[in-house]
């Protein structure tokens, strides 16, 4: 069987990895961890959170070759805890053992187990990790293109060091494109590469399987952009040909629903999705304007928002169109509001300024005897309870910003 493009153009070392220089470039957190293991024997569980194809298992792969280390690679959509669990020696290493690179006949070194899409865990698979975890008898790496705060366990996450991965740019792309290129033995027109480069969205492995493609249907080794349109199955529109054109044209979208004007959303709409550009990017910033810039003027934007993003992730292209203009039209039309967005500002600004100011004793919990009795809840009166008291509102914000008001 035929390697695929994307397995025989990984790189084999850090200096042909292309993009996320803030983590593997030479002052980068990876190779400072690196630099540190060989010295200490110590280094630490991870997560790589980024979009597909920025290199999550790439880089893994690479760190298991630094260290010299068993390396065991699962993808948490068909694996279970048991298949990972087999391959844990049983008499391993702790990190206070034996340092990475060092060999020994009676003790194994801990294994790297790298868990593809570790977001498809659910929580009782991910709880099992954390012993091995813990004791260091295994170094896990995890991948995910879902936030870590939310799809990871708090335990598991507190153990590891989330790394986030950025997407490739344009300029990445075209590096990766080019080795791509001689590998294949053709040659890509420029009108063609460039719609590669745009329709690929940051994705090297996507790049790299449609370059492919392109090059076993063309019968004279030219990929012209008729060929590259045809392995795509879709016309390129040029709204983001030079790249900055797609944040431009994302960003006349929100201005054009906050400054309420439908038909020129509409129309920014329209040139994205006709190019080909993700609804569900499209969804989220929808979900952000809602809240940024209506908030409580019409709190129903949010959940229109909301409801738009689920649809489209359950019927996709091109059928979510409609759905996306509807929502589209109705942020544009809604009352403006910012006032959440300023509060909230203002709020997360006195936090950096002042720190953890103490909570007021009358509004904690008390579940304990001796929480009552030191004080704990004193004074706290549920005035929207039955039983409560009509009484002059008691104080919620700490002493220090006691009479503060962020949402005018």
């Amino acid at each position: 069987m035929q390697t695929p493009l994307a397995e025989k153009l990984r790189p084999k070392d850090f200096p042909a990895f292309v993009g996320q220089e803030h983590i593997v470039g030479k002052d980068g957190i990876v190779r400072k961890l690196l630099d540190n293991a060989k010295e200490t024997g110590v280094f630490p569980s991870l997560i790589f959170w980024g979009p597909p194809g920025t290199g999550k298992t790439t880089l893994a792969r690479l760190i298991a070759s630094k260290l010299s280390s068993p390396f065991f690679e699962f993808s948490a959509v068909n694996a279970s805890t048991k298949d990972i669990e087999k391959v844990i020696p049983k008499n391993t290493a702790t990190s206070s053992q034996l340092g990475f690179g060092e060999i020994s006949p009676t003790i194994a070194k801990p294994p790297i187990i790298f868990i593809d899409e570790i977001h498809r865990f659910n929580k009782a698979q991910q709880d099992k990790l954390l012993p091995h975890v813990e004791k260091g008898s295994l170094v896990f790496i995890g991948a995910t293109t879902e936030n870590p705060s939310f799809e990871v366990i708090g335990p598991l996450l507190s153990r590891t060091r989330v790394l986030v991965l950025k997407q490739l740019t344009e300029e990445n792309l075209q590096a990766i494109a080019e080795k791509a290129i001689k590998e294949l033995g053709v040659k890509v027109d420029d009108d063609a590469l460039s719609f590669l480069l745009v329709a690929s969205n940051g994705d090297a492995r996507s790049l790299l399987n449609t370059l492919e493609i392109a090059a076993q249907i063309s019968n004279n080794k030219q990929v012209s952009s008729t060929i590259a349109e045809q392995t795509l199955q879709k016309r390129y529109l040029s709204f983001d040909l030079k790249g900055e054109e797609y944040y431009n044209t994302i960003s006349a979208l929100h201005k054009s629903i906050r400054g309420s004007d439908p038909d020129a959303a509409l129309y920014y709409l329209a040139r994205m999705l006709e190019a080909g550009q993700d609804p569900l990017y499209i969804a989220r910033r929808l979900i952000r304007a809602s809240a940024e810039d209506i908030g409580l003027a019409d709190p129903q934007a949010l959940i229109l928002a909301n409801s738009a993003f689920e649809a489209c992730n359950k019927i996709g292209v091109p059928e979510c169109n409609v759905i996306l203009a509807e929502v589209v039209a109705y942020l544009a039309k809604a009352p403006k509001s910012n006032a959440l967005y300023i509060a909230y500002g203002e709020a997360a600004k006195d936090v950096h300024e002042f720190g953890n100011l103490p909570i007021p004793m009358h509004i904690l919990n008390a579940p304990t005897k001796l929480m009552k009795e030191i004080g704990y809840g004193k004074g706290y009166d549920y005035s929207h309870s039955p039983k409560g008291e009509k009484k002059e509102q008691i104080e919620y914000l700490p002493d220090r910003l006691k009479g503060k008001r962020y949402l005018k």
